[in-house]
């Protein structure tokens, strides 16, 4: 009985052998296929998209955002400590020149407006005695002063006639030298006191000053009595106001700021990579983030004379010669500067550049089938193309980005795609 369960389990054995043996082997070809389908697609590397670099006219577009400015802004404040007795400013409201937006409390400034002013008219008084009526009395004293010294003198000279005769005495003739001599004093001090009271003189400088002295207080008390008027200093808009009635303020203190009407510009920040592209009077497109479907027409007006080292930007500002009405100051906006048109610029998709924004930007290029790494210099953004300046010729295949980690060496199949092509796909 064990013989035929030996033989039975022998046969059963074989016929399995028979029967896997095919299928072992197709699974091994198959494997073997699927090997060498792999390996051959590995060799022939990754497919990349890639674009031939072509000479194109450009037409030179500097972008750049930056902010809307009016004319100037105001920042006004008192110069005095006082309280606010009125403000007459509201915010968003448009003032006039010389217009009173902040009245201060001005009982105590226009006292001493009037203290000065009497002060002023007693001096402009005493100057007008002293070289009026003063100056007349002074000129008819001179002129009494000047009949008695005559008479003096021809008294003097008959008493001497007389005593030389024998009819009159010594005692007579000193009498009258004495009397001419107390004339010619007198006289002397007429003149003198003529002499002071007429322009030029001590009393009437000493009146004029006194004048100027009080003019002067008086200006002084009249400019403290503006400082309590806090005026607009031309047309503008009212931006802030930080002030109420009854508020004491604090010389220094910003109570309100304003901004010039009458003119609307912008200022942008652009890189100094196109500063060449830049120049006064070009025109520029603007528009304004908050309104984005909006246009308006600026033109240049203003390059900075130096670059700001920390950003590498140059301020431009531009003139809006028709500003919109909804145009603040210090919208957010967005200007395309008009550069001309340049012919036979080599271009390359924005996306093919590596390191666009560092030192040593560079492209990959395909040769030979293989990857290469290619240093450049990069010129204006065109678009979403770029100026290469240097470092690749007409014609050379560049990779655009699809994600793919690609190294120099390495081994590429490519898909051309033309310029356009390329910038749809991105």
């Amino acid at each position: 009985m064990a013989e035929p369960q030996i033989d039975n389990g022998v046969t059963l054995r074989s016929a399995r052998r028979r029967v896997v043996t095919p299928v072992r082997v197709a699974a091994v070809v198959l494997a073997l296929v699927i090997a060498a389908l792999f390996a051959w697609v590995r060799a022939r590397g990754p497919q990349v998209d890639v674009v031939p670099v072509s000479r194109s006219p450009v037409l030179n577009r500097v972008v750049a955002s930056g902010r809307a400015l009016p004319l100037a802004r105001f920042h006004l404040g008192s110069v005095v400590l006082g309280t606010v007795a009125r403000v007459d400013a509201e915010e968003g409201a448009k003032v006039a020149k010389a217009q009173v937006l902040v009245q201060l409390d001005d009982t105590e400034a226009r006292a001493a407006v009037a203290q000065a002013k009497a002060v002023l008219g007693q001096a402009e008084a005493k100057l007008t005695q002293i070289g009026g009526v003063g100056a007349k009395v002074a000129l008819e004293f001179v002129r009494q002063a000047s009949a008695r010294m005559v008479q003096a003198s021809s008294d003097l000279e008959r008493e001497r006639s007389l005593l030389a005769s024998g009819a009159s005495t010594p005692e007579r003739v000193d009498a009258a030298q004495k009397a001419f001599e107390i004339a010619v004093s007198a006289h002397s001090a007429a003149e003198a006191q003529s002499s002071s009271h007429a322009p030029g003189g001590g009393d009437y400088r000493a009146a004029a000053s006194a004048v100027a002295q009080a003019r002067a207080a008086l200006e002084a008390a009249q400019a403290r009595l503006e400082q309590t008027r806090i005026v607009a200093p031309a047309d503008s808009v009212v931006l802030t106001r930080s002030v109420e009635p009854g508020d004491v303020v604090q010389p220094g203190r910003t109570l309100l700021v304003l901004a010039q009407t009458g003119w609307t510009g912008l200022t942008v920040q652009v890189d100094e990579k196109n500063i060449a592209l830049l120049h006064l009077g070009q025109t520029a497109i603007a528009s304004a983030d908050a309104f984005a479907g909006e246009r308006f027409d600026a033109k240049v007006v203003f390059l900075a004379p130096v670059v700001d080292a920390a950003r590498g930007t140059l301020e431009v500002k531009l003139e809006v010669p028709n500003p919109p009405a909804y145009l603040r100051p210090d919208m957010t906006v967005s200007v395309v500067i008009d550069g001309g048109k340049r012919e036979g610029v080599l271009l390359v998709p924005g996306a093919a550049v590596r390191d666009a924004t560092s030192r040593d930007p560079y492209v990959m290029t395909v040769e030979a089938g293989r990857l290469a790494r290619r240093e450049v210099q990069l010129g204006v953004r065109a678009g979403d193309r770029v100026e290469v300046t240097q470092g690749l010729e007409e014609g050379a295949s560049v990779v655009v980005v699809d994600g793919t980690k690609l190294a120099a060496g390495q081994r590429v199949r490519v898909r051309t795609l033309t310029m356009d092509e390329a910038s749809g796909a991105l």
